[in-house]
Order: structure tokens, then sequence, then C-alpha cells
């Protein structure tokens, strides 16, 4: 594998009861710091109930989030499929793709929330239908075809796009995934990538790790398409701070509002809590690999064993959380770009090396260095004795 990117999956998940304006501004906020930063990517979701996950258009804020940012690559992460006319999702990401030079990228899912789905009369096996038959969509029409089809939900008619994508030949398409075979069928059957929601959130999404890529190698042979690692995501959450004593202290501010919500409101049942309060959390969050609430050092422990676990991935996404404050969070990130990715993308490595070059000849220069003084001081001494 090459260089390891990194970036940042938010939903986002905001504590219900506060001002939602204000959030999404930070959330703004954050996309702007991770471009300064030097991240690779963002992912936004979509969610439409339950309060805690409030953005319901990712491709909007992402319009939004691209005038605040000058590099970094913004995706839907992810677009609810199963919701949408596919006709308008790729003509919407085409535009997008035009709007920021290239910078777009489409995660297709059949949305996570039942209460999503259940105010437009679906159910969940239901979506996870709709999301194969919307995504064949899709991807013909990306691919410059018509269409002519007609799902449980819409009837398209020769349907065709009147733009092709900015990005040559297209901008990246992925499929989430979780534990289940579901993602990666899919990608491997149009050459996609896969972004592996429950990478770390369950002990079955760890396990499985090591046999995605099989199954999408499995049905590209069969589909007659390619699956590329480097277009293979990881989602983990991750709060880093100078000390564990430091992290574990600054993940109170929210880390509590994260378990009720998805041990209590969202019915998800792939993440578990893995104890009922906070102490628990903590300590089952560092010993099971679920992520990490600590230092750099632990980060950089548990991301290699993802990349060994998984036989190597693409890029490392850092689930957002609001485990604490903005301000922590934001140092959290400052310290992953610092400390954690350059381990990953050949950058620490030659400075290493080059400090050990410099400590093994460090003798024979400084006498050098004391030998240039002593000569050039006596040199000034001779030319005042000459003038004297």
């Amino acid at each position: 594998m090459g260089r390891l990117r990194f970036g940042a999956f938010v939903a986002p998940h905001h504590a219900v009861g506060q001002n939602p304006t204000l959030a999404l501004q930070r959330d703004l906020e954050l996309v702007e710091h991770l471009d300064r930063l030097d991240f690779d990517e963002v992912w936004i979701g979509e969610h439409h109930s339950a309060g805690s996950e409030i953005i319901g258009s990712p491709e909007i804020f992402i319009a939004a989030a691209a005038e605040r940012t000058k590099r970094i690559k913004l995706g839907t992460g992810v677009t609810s499929l199963s919701y949408h006319n596919p006709l308008w999702v790729a003509d919407r990401l085409v535009l997008l793709d035009h709007l920021t030079r290239g910078r777009v990228m489409l995660g297709v899912g059949p949305g996570s929330l039942p209460t999503d789905s259940s105010m437009i009369g679906l159910d969940p096996t239901e979506c996870r239908e709709l999301l194969e038959d919307n995504l064949d969509i899709v991807v013909r029409l990306l691919n410059g075809e018509r269409v002519t089809a007609k799902t449980k939900t819409h009837n398209l008619v020769d349907a065709q796009l009147q733009l092709r994508p900015y990005s040559h030949p297209m901008f990246d398409i992925v499929v989430a995934g979780v534990a289940s075979p579901t993602g990666p069928r899919l990608a491997g059957k149009h050459g996609l990538g896969l972004l592996s929601i429950g990478a770390t959130l369950t002990p079955e999404g760890f396990d499985a790790l090591g046999h995605h890529f099989g199954i999408m190698e499995e049905r590209a042979t069969e589909f007659g398409t390619v699956v590329d690692r480097d277009q293979w995501r990881l989602v983990c959450p991750m709060h880093i701070a100078e000390t564990e004593e430091q992290a574990q202290e600054d993940v109170r501010f929210g880390l509590g509002e994260w378990i009720d919500y998805f041990g209590k409101v969202a019915a998800f049942p792939h993440f578990g809590s893995g104890g009922a309060d906070m102490e628990q959390m903590i300590a089952y969050m560092n010993h099971s690999g679920m992520g990490v609430i600590g230092t750099p050092a632990q980060a950089r422990e548990l991301v290699g064993k993802l990349v060994e676990q998984s036989g190597g991935f693409g890029s490392m996404l850092i689930m957002g959380t609001d485990w604490a404050n903005p301000a922590a969070t934001r140092r959290s990130f400052e310290l992953i770009a610092q400390q954690v990715a350059p381990h990953f993308q050949g950058q620490s490595q030659p400075t290493f090396d080059a400090a050990t070059r410099a400590g093994k000849v460090r003798e024979s220069h400084n006498e050098a260095q004391h030998a240039a003084i002593a000569h050039m001081t006596k040199k000034y001494e001779d030319e005042l004795a000459a003038k004297a």
C-alpha cells in the first residue's frame, strides 16, 4: 500500500437540546480546521430524525464547506440512496463535482435510522433492496447511459444526465458497510470503494475486516470489474490528548450522550456500548480495540493493528463524536495530524533517520566546529597583533 490517507467521518453526533444553528457552524469550522491541518477528506452524513445527527442534506452542507476550504475532499457519508430518486442523486453529485473542481465524493447506503425510512413508508429490508436497485441506476447514469427503469418508489423513462462529471473519469464512489457482506458485495459488483463504518465498533466488524476485501474481489471477478484497496476507508472513533488521563477527562463532556444515543435512541444494533456507564465505556473502548481514548502512541498502535487485520486500506477516518468540548476536539485532530498520520504517510521515519545520522557523527563535527572557532579566533588575534 502507498500513503495512508487520514480524514473524518462526521455524521455528526450532537447532544440533543443545544442550539442547532451553532452546532452546524461548529461542524463547518471543524471541516475548515481539518483542511488547515492537511487532512485528506471528510465525509458528511444524512439523517432526518432522532435529534442527534442533524444534517438532512450532506450535499448542501458540502456546498457550504467547499467555499470555506481549499484542498480537502468532501464526501457524502452517506447519501441514503434508498430515500431518493437515483437520477437526481447522480445529477446533484455531478453539479457538486463541478462546483468543487473535483473535490466531491459519493458515499451511498440504505439509511441507518428506521425512524427516517418509516416516515416515507419504507422498512429496513425494503431500503436494502432499493439500495442495490438505485445504485445500479446511479452507476449507469454516471457512465453516460440512458436509463429506463422502474423501482418501488420511482419510474425513470429514458433518463440521462445533461453534464459529465468534472472529475476524470469519475469521482470516488463508495458503499457503506458495517459487519455484514452487503457493502462489500455491492462494491465488488460495480468496482467501487468500501466505507467500513463498523470496522471497530463491534468485535464482528473488526474480525470481518480480513474477509471483506476477499468478498469484493470475488464479486469483481464475477462481474468483470476491478477493486482497489486504496478505495477502502475504515472508520474508527478516537479522542487524543497529551496524556491518557487528560483524554479520559476530556470525554466526560459528551461520551455519556453518545452512549445514550446508540443505547437508547438510535435503532442501530451494530454499535454496542460495552458497558452501562462512562467508566466502563472508557475501559471497553481502549481494551477492546473499539477505539482510542488516550495518547498519540495508542492511536498509532490501533491504526497499525487495523492495517494488519485488514491487509491494507486507503483511508483512516476518525469518527466525529462530540465526546469532548470543541477546543479539546480540535486539539485531538491536531495531535493526530502531527503525531499519528506522519507515521503512516512516510513522513516520520526520514526525520528519525536524519537525527540518528547526525547523532552518530556529532562528536567529529563538534571537534571540527571547535577547531573552526579556534582558527578564526587566532586569525583575529594575529590581525590585531599585526596592526599594533
